[in-house]
């Protein structure tokens, strides 16, 4: 036998023991524990707009930005589930209006769907609908806890053909 069969051989049979005896000696229960929480509140921020993006809301709405606007809005979020580990998984509707410091209105709607670890660290995916057309948001954050109050910040970008969008978001909810 050559050494790379030989090696690929001794790899995969360790991982099996190893991934037997991991199984026995710590067992893992993923049983989803159904308990849907509403977990909306309010969303206070800002949103940093390329130079494309600002561009394009100009030629297709006239309309003249600066690269900075103020976002106000509500997230409505939904735990629809939790595994024993503490890992929920969500889904967010964040509606934002952006734009009111230099006198405009610019709405936006993003549905994401994601995770939270039982840490506080949070992920998501999902569509954005706003003036410039449609674009996908990756969203990154962490979830901070005093009594029975969560504290989001969020870390939000929105990809599309008009130019990325950048956002920090903060807000809170009730547990």
């Amino acid at each position: 036998m050559n050494t790379l069969k030989l090696s690929v051989i001794i790899v995969l049979a360790f991982l099996m023991l190893n991934s037997a005896y991991a199984q026995e000696a710590q067992p893992i229960d993923t049983t989803p524990v159904l308990k849907p929480v509403n977990l909306s509140g309010p969303r206070v921020g800002v949103t940093f707009l390329s130079d494309k993006y600002v561009g394009t809301i100009e030629e297709k709405h006239g309309i003249a930005l600066e690269p900075m606007v103020m976002q106000l809005g509500w997230q409505f979020e939904k735990r629809f589930f939790t595994v024993r580990s503490g890992f929920m998984a969500v889904s967010e509707w964040v509606l934002l209006v952006g734009g009111f410091e230099q006198e405009k209105f610019l709405p936006s709607l993003t549905w994401l769907i994601g995770g939270r670890t039982a840490e506080g660290f949070e992920f998501g995916v999902g569509p954005n609908l706003a003036l410039s057309g449609t674009s996908v948001v990756f969203t990154v954050g962490m979830t901070f806890r005093s009594d029975q109050v969560n504290f989001p910040i969020n870390l939000a970008v929105a990809n599309s053909q008009s130019g990325p969008r950048y956002s920090f978001l903060v807000g809170f909810n009730l547990r």
